[in-house]
């Protein structure tokens, strides 16, 4: 089924069930999403759910199988697959009346795609030939959204078979990337996430899935999430030298997006958005250069022209405003809306509690916290059930969780098999450690909170699915944690796909009344909030001169990005006046820092 991009917008990966079956619930009408195939117990769970709602028989595929995973993950987007073309089959034969999906699909799409108007003009023609003539086309361009899949590179975890032997090309994300590699899904991209893992990229050139087809095109194709031009250079250059193209460099704010936070050193949106803008022919380039090279070595196969490169961008968006000058400006092919998609229960799978707590949700209650254990920052609502059971054991003297799936088990302070941070077994052990070190009274309580916040994510960001459809994920594990972005504050009612689609395209305005800041303000600010954070807690910043380079990077960093935004068309933001104003704010709080931390910017000496 070819698949074309109808929408400006995608839907990402969230948590691991929050777009699980996304694509089941908004492809037929032309909508791309992202699902994680990081866990699959609740993949596994997803295949037990949905084999009956088209009456066929689930047959589970069990852990004792060899290759489970890789076979789960097929099965399960094979599924997804044949579930949406039904739906696009079944949407395609209903009648042009209101209140019918066919309508529903050609009235979100943008108000200039060239369908939407050939709908429009079908609906207001009078002559039946004609109308039939033009009903017939129309349905005739239907295709659904892509289904894409997400590996967070970091969640690479060894496996080990019987005998103890480590399996080869058996790690975590490497048989995801198997799994998906094989399934049936076609113009469909993998999205890797959280950086470059050698291990996987590798693994790459064993899946002839992802090799030109015969029509000089790709079945399957690799997009990259990234923080900066460097990184999609560098990624870029090392997966063509295996004659592999990216098809996408997704672009994301380093904090003003949800899940992990990968901050930059300061380096904002805007800018990073203005150097792919100017960069991205070069970077075409330089990478069709190295793929050429390579695939002509590899095949003896050779383009004439570079493949398709796309520049996507995502984190924090809010308006359509905002939305519009992304492509308008830095002529971007897409933008990723996901927050605010949590609260459409006909785009994402949030159970109801969470789902009234999303929607209540004020900047009080979303923090940047350490509870990942991964160690890397992590954005938080608080209130969800699964904070509260961690209180719970916390003052139950059994911090910690059970460790039932492992897929975060990196650590091996203690024990020689590697443990998560957020399990029973490795906080008791290391706050036994803890207290033998005799510590002052506050630091000793700084550092057990510091044990004690992390939390499971694998169990706690699969639930909501098992909550929803009545499943069980793990039994007795029910409670349920969600990493939205900072802009849920924003956003506190649930909508309809539709009435979501339409705020994004600027039809209605779903945040009238609320007064929020311009995403690149918002991300600025949170950049601010982050630096000032680090300098309160850093011990080491008198002493440690590559520390205070860090922080003068920083400040520079924040500072050429302020200045950046100062020269940005008045377009950017309606109410421009606020948008320059807060602006010369963030420059008086970081002269402030500056002065109070003796950390000298713009070449000057550091004190």
């Amino acid at each position: 089924m070819k698949n074309l991009q109808l929408h400006k917008f995608h839907i990402p990966v969230m948590g691991l069930a929050y777009t699980i079956d996304s694509p089941v619930k908004v492809a037929r009408f032309g909508i791309s999403s992202v699902i994680s195939i990081v866990e699959d117990n609740l993949i596994e769970m997803m295949r037990r759910h949905y084999y009956p709602t088209i009456d066929q028989t689930y047959f589970p595929i069990d852990t004792n199988e060899e290759d489970y995973r890789a076979k789960r993950i097929t099965d399960y987007l094979n599924l997804v697959n044949t579930i949406v073309q039904n739906q696009v089959e079944k949407l395609k034969q209903s009648a042009f009346e209101t209140g019918t999906e066919i309508v529903q699909y050609f009235e979100m799409l943008p108000d200039d795609s060239m369908l939407k108007k050939l709908y429009l003009q079908m609906i207001s023609v009078s002559n039946a030939s004609e109308k039939e003539k033009l009903s017939t086309y129309l349905r005739s361009q239907i295709v659904p959204g892509s289904i894409d899949v997400n590996i967070m590179t970091k969640t690479d975890r060894n496996n080990i078979n019987k005998e103890g032997e480590l399996i080869e090309d058996g790690s975590d994300a490497v048989a995801a990337l198997r799994g998906y590699a094989k399934s049936n899904l076609r113009h469909s991209s993998i999205v890797f996430s959280a950086g470059m893992n050698p291990r996987l990229y590798n693994y790459l050139e064993k899946c002839p899935e992802f090799d030109v087809n015969e029509d000089n095109a790709f079945d399957k194709k690799i997009i990259i999430k990234v923080s900066d031009y460097r990184s999609a250079l560098i990624q870029g250059k090392y997966l063509a030298k295996k004659g592999i193209w990216v098809s996408e460099f997704r672009i994301e704010s380093g904090l003003n997006c949800g899940g992990h936070a990968f901050a930059t050193d300061g380096f904002l949106l805007g800018p990073i958005m203005e150097e792919f803008k100017t960069k991205k022919q070069e970077l075409i380039d330089t990478l069709f250069e190295i793929y050429n090279a390579a695939l002509s070595k590899k095949s003896g196969k050779v383009f004439m022209y570079p493949p398709l490169l796309k520049i996507t961008v995502q984190g924090g968006i809010g308006t359509a405003k905002e939305d519009s000058f992304l492509h308008d400006y830095y002529g971007v092919e897409s933008t990723g809306w996901g927050t605010p998609f949590l609260l459409v229960p006909e785009a994402t799978t949030v159970d109801e509690r969470t789902l009234k707590l999303l929607s209540t949700a004020t900047n009080k209650d979303l923090v940047l916290s350490y509870n990942s254990p991964l160690g890397v920052r992590f954005h938080y609502l608080k209130g969800t059930t699964a904070e509260i059971e961690k209180m719970q054991r916390i003052s139950d003297g059994r911090p910690g969780s059970p460790c039932t799936e492992k897929h975060l088990a990196f650590n091996t302070e203690f024990t020689t098999e590697p443990i998560c941070t957020a399990s029973r077994k490795y906080q008791k052990l290391k706050i036994e450690q803890l207290k033998s070190q005799a510590l002052p009274e506050k630091e000793y309580q700084k550092q057990l909170t510091s044990i004690t916040a992390k939390e499971c994510l694998c169990v706690g960001l699969s639930n909501a699915a098992a909550l929803n459809y009545g499943e069980t994920l793990v039994k007795n594990l029910d409670a349920v944690n969600i990493c939205p972005g900072p802009n849920i504050a924003y956003f506190n009612k649930v909508v309809s796909l539709q009435t979501m689609t339409d705020h994004i395209y600027g039809r209605v305005n779903i945040m009238e009344e609320v007064h929020r800041p311009n995403m690149f303000i918002a991300e600025l600010i949170l950049y601010i909030d982050y630096l000032k954070e680090q300098l309160e807690n850093d011990n080491a910043l008198e002493s440690d001169v590559k520390r205070k380079k860090y922080y003068v990077d920083f400040f520079n960093n924040l500072h050429a990005g302020i200045n950046y935004y100062k020269n940005l068309p008045k377009t950017v933001e309606p109410d421009y006046t606020l948008f320059s104003q807060s602006l010369t704010v963030a420059v008086d709080i970081l002269e402030k820092l500056t002065c109070q931390y003796s950390i000298y910017t713009r070449e000057k000496i550091i004190s």
